[in-house]
């Protein structure tokens, strides 16, 4: 019972909850599918359907984040500017229009973006995806001397692409990644997790002949969020160049990139930032970086200062910072459903707030979980730290062998939408800026049903599979 005399895992303590969210109002800046929509097979059959009603429950924005209403406003105040001014959209600012020049775009986007990252406007570019990025940073700061420092340490189990990159980097030097590239995997066989205290002894045990460290800032399996700062500052001590992979950590949880002395990050833009499938990405390169020439980096014109861009002199006169390691001209189109998502975390506040509901509804849905009579506890296991401060929005569910496949359809025949990992896990992200109370607590209630079905399945292969046995010795 909570102090109203509500029980915690009742309909109405969520509704109570939802009421006194200081972020409620910010869901509704947002395009939440409906469950008749979900059902649809057609596109004009999803037109047709009121979103308003009989909203699904969506709970994957650590995959896709939901669109926000004001990117389909900002596209269209695009496309008048596109088709009332052509080319000249490039340079002239438009009364009463809140969108920047074309020319100027990018640069409004790193301001916008700035503060979610704790970066300084000149320390972030807009540009290029998160893969792309990584690469032209590494292309940049992984300086491999094979009679020295030429390995490049990541975790085991971070996300396939870090791994691509990684191993194609090193190729790329003409290296053997078995010798060159250091995989830091769990020490224990029962855990996915890594401590702090894990990951500095394996930093240090390569450290004299280590140039480069990638970890992602939220691990996309199960959820941890490492600690950046630590992290960073004991591997730049011993000399080695640090990034972040902010995939899963941007827009999910506080980061101040600049003042924990970050050396480069590398980010997307469609889980919680929410601007759309394959969105344009961003990086961070530390200030103390950007001066000078960059012996390293690949250039491209939209890199070169705006004063002398339109020189075409052939002479790289590169912006300061960040930006000098663009290459070319952005999607305007891109950007500017970025831009939009980012008015939307202006409204909200920043992230303190984000995170502060964050923190709250995330642990309300663990409460659900470990607290529910709806299911038995042993059927699946939740494989993201218990602290707040080690997890960001996710938690991720490791189910029973041969669970998965019946619970996600179950699910999605429930209108609830969650992500899956194979072979058993699900990974439930309960997003700040649009999910609520009452998306967790009917998530909860769903999943308990779904696994009753997975229970009877199980029984009844087994039950199967003993009559064939039987069949099978008389």
């Amino acid at each position: 019972m909570d102090d109203e005399g509500q029980h915690v895992d009742s309909r109405e303590h969520a509704v109570t909850l939802d009421a006194q969210d200081p972020l409620s109002e910010i869901r509704q800046e947002f395009l939440i599918p409906s469950k008749a929509q979900l059902k649809t097979k057609s596109l004009p059959q999803a037109e047709s359907h009121d979103q308003f009603h009989d909203p699904s429950i969506y709970l994957c924005g650590n995959s896709l984040g939901l669109p926000p209403r004001l990117v389909s406003t900002r596209l269209q105040q695009h496309f008048a500017t596109w088709s009332s001014q052509g080319v000249f959209g490039h340079f002239k600012p438009l009364t009463e229009s809140p969108l920047p020049t074309w020319l100027d775009a990018d640069s409004k986007a790193s301001e916008m973006m700035a503060p979610i990252v704790g970066a300084h406007p000149a320390e972030v570019a807009i540009m290029e995806t998160l893969t792309a990025n990584l690469h032209l940073l590494m292309s940049a700061f992984y300086r491999p001397d094979i009679n020295g420092r030429h390995k490049i340490i990541l975790e085991s189990k971070a996300f396939p692409s870090d791994h691509f990159v990684v191993e194609t980097q090193i190729k790329h030097h003409s290296l053997d990644p078995t010798l060159s590239m250091i995989e830091i995997s769990p020490p224990s066989q029962t855990s996915s997790l890594l401590t702090t205290e894990y990951i500095l002894s394996i930093i240090d045990k390569h450290a004299s002949d280590t140039a480069l460290l990638l970890l992602p800032g939220i691990q996309f399996y199960t959820g941890q969020l490492f600690d950046i700062p630590a992290i960073t500052a004991h591997a730049r001590s011993l000399g080695i160049f640090v990034i972040w992979d902010l995939a899963h950590a941007v827009g999910n949880v506080p980061i101040q990139l600049h003042d924990w002395n970050v050396d480069a990050a590398a980010w997307c833009s469609y889980k919680y930032i929410n601007a759309g499938p394959g969105a344009i990405g961003g990086l961070f390169v530390h200030e103390r970086h950007s001066q000078g020439e960059f012996s390293g980096r690949l250039a491209g014109w939209w890199g070169s200062r705006k004063e002398t861009r339109f020189a075409m002199d052939n002479h790289f006169d590169p912006i300061s910072g960040a930006k000098g390691f663009q290459l070319s001209n952005p999607s305007i189109l891109d950007i500017t459903a970025l831009n939009a998502s980012l008015e939307v975390f202006a409204m909200a506040g920043g992230m303190e707030p984000i995170r502060e509901k964050s923190v709250k509804i995330t642990a309300y849905l663990e409460k659900l979980l470990r607290g529910s009579e709806s299911f038995n506890m042993n059927l699946f296991e939740i494989i993201t730290p218990v602290q707040p401060s080690r997890r960001g929005a996710q938690l991720s569910l490791k189910l029973r062998d041969g669970f998965l496949d019946v619970v996600m359809k179950e699910l999605e025949d429930r209108s609830v939408v969650v992500d899956e990992r194979k072979p058993d896990v699900i990974r439930v992200a309960p997003a700040p800026l649009y999910n609520t109370y009452g998306d967790c607590w009917a998530f909860v209630r769903a999943f308990g049903e779904a696994l009753d079905v997975a229970v009877k399945a199980k029984k009844g292969e087994l039950k199967a599979e003993g009559t064939k046995e039987l069949e099978a010795t008389t």
